[in-house]
């Protein structure tokens, strides 16, 4: 996924280039150092660690949970 297509603030299925055996993990798309998308950097959530976007490769949008809602049981 090219960086034009990425949305600020969003959240993003990623996986680590740097290392090969990496599961996903989720990203958020930073602008903490700049709003030019040259300053765009991906955010590891749950940590305050900023990557380059060439670190990970981009695998899909990460839908929030409202989308996939669980239905109560009967009780």
């Amino acid at each position: 996924m090219f960086v034009s297509n990425l949305v600020p603030g969003a959240f993003y299925w990623a996986r680590s280039t740097k290392h090969a055996d990496d599961k996903a993990t989720i990203v958020q798309v930073s602008m903490v150092f700049g709003e030019e998308p040259e300053y765009w950097t991906l955010a590891v959530v749950g940590s305050e660690q900023h990557h380059m976007i060439s670190d990970f490769e981009i695998i899909s949008l990460a839908e929030p949970p409202g989308v996939h809602s669980l239905r109560q049981a009967a009780e």
